[in-house]
């Protein structure tokens, strides 16, 4: 046998995709000068609700060093049945399992739904970390186009015709969606129900910004649609309402499902960190979610018209964003003389002014979008805001030779 002098990695492993979102908090950690970050998809820390998550992490005294049940602590357990009942979309015990995040839930997902060579269709653009999962399984992943209702469903049909074959998943987020911020009709989701049963596909459900709506009426769930649906595949996570760092989140599936899932799980960690699940389990024990929820969905609101404001003062009709009833995200196309902008070449000059944010290829499986980008609105006060979309027209003016783009 030769050897090379390096690992040879399986032909369906070598491509894995590491994250551009993930990799920037690296990036802004190595960087000297002031920068507003409109790049990661996260509060900011005078939003988190430290002394209820203090109290909560002392309070637990006995139990909490031990090993824990791989489908996830009894108590935590209860506490997310509890919230699903609350949501108008109530569920069992035997369809929970407690994850390490919402990356593990999706992890979970594509390993025990997809195989190589299996057709995967995503939202364009969708999570980049949601498309890269399914690539390291070896799927074969296609975008499908989004507008203001989300997810454009009746498409779905023309794009199985082509590929001639039904898909083996479908991947959407339905609410406030990362990275455009829309959320998906009624109508949409029931039409993707049907032809997921028509084809057998799984839906995955990543819904991680559904609690955050701040405008608007809510719409149903799937699970309130169609309740314990076999093809359903929920992944929820606490990273986004209550602190990314906690890395605690859940997936709802099939019982039948669920006993795979905890098998694939023992072989990834066991169980996730028991002092963080009682941690998090006294913290919703409390009420303190309600509250806390309370307090973010004004400041969210006011946060995103800043945004928005601001890119009409800066860019006018040149820039497209859209307009979100909750979550953190504008999605955010250049147009008329601004079209031409390549938002990865720009982005080592918006960063040397001192703004952070994700390009737009970022978000698509075949590097396009590139005159759109992703911003979060959650992470910055108003001032702040003002000031990144200030350096972001000055990069952009700098880019294209002018004299400014902020008349």
């Amino acid at each position: 046998m030769r050897s090379t002098g390096q690992l040879e990695m399986p032909r369906s492993r070598r491509e894995l995709i590491g994250s551009v979102i993930d990799s920037s908090t690296a990036l802004l950690a190595e960087q000297q000068h002031d920068i507003v970050r409109f790049a990661m998809g996260a509060p900011s820390e005078d939003l988190m609700p430290l002394a209820a998550l203090d109290e909560a992490f002392a309070s637990t005294r006995s139990g909490r060093f031990d090993y824990g049940e791989s489908e996830g602590e009894p108590r935590l357990r209860e506490q997310i049945l509890r919230l699903a009942a609350e949501a108008g979309a109530p569920t069992r015990d035997e369809r929970i399992v407690v994850t390490t995040g919402g990356m593990q839930g999706l992890d979970l997902t594509f390993k025990l739904c997809v195989d190589p060579g299996d057709l995967v269709i995503v939202e364009a653009p969708t999570y980049s970390n949601g498309h890269a999962t399914a690539l390291s399984y070896g799927a074969e992943v296609v975008g499908a186009p989004t507008d203001e209702n989300g997810l454009v469903v009746e498409v779905l049909p023309g794009i199985v015709e082509r590929a001639g074959r039904p898909p083996r998943a479908i991947y959407t987020i339905p609410n406030f969606q990362n990275p455009t911020g829309v959320t998906l009709s009624r109508a949409r989701k029931e039409r993707l129900l049907e032809l997921a049963e028509r084809w057998g596909a799984v839906i995955i459900e990543d819904d991680p910004y559904g609690m955050l709506r701040f405008d608007g009426d809510p719409v149903p769930s799937l699970a309130e649609i169609a309740p314990d649906h076999p093809l359903l595949f929920q992944v929820r996570t606490f990273s986004k309402t209550v602190a990314p760092g906690l890395r605690t989140g859940w997936i709802d599936v099939d019982p039948a499902t669920r006993a795979r899932a905890i098998a694939a799980k023992q072989a990834m960690d066991t169980c996730s960190s028991v002092p963080v699940q009682h941690a998090v389990a006294r913290f919703l024990e409390r009420g303190a979610l309600e509250p806390h929820l309370a307090r973010l969905q004004p400041l969210y609101r006011e946060r995103k018209l800043a945004m928005r404001h601001e890119l009409a003062r800066a860019f006018g009709d040149r820039a497209i964003a859209t307009d979100p009833d909750g979550g953190f995200f504008l999605w955010v196309t250049f147009t008329n003389d601004l079209a031409g902008i390549d938002t990865e070449e720009l982005f080592p000059a918006a960063l040397a002014e001192g703004v952070a944010y994700i390009p737009g290829p970022a978000f698509t499986v075949d590097g396009s979008m590139r005159n759109a980008l992703r911003l979060c609105f959650a992470t910055s006060s108003p001032a702040r805001i003002a000031e990144g979309i200030g350096r972001l027209d000055r990069a952009i003016a700098g880019a294209n030779g002018a004299t400014g783009a902020a008349r």
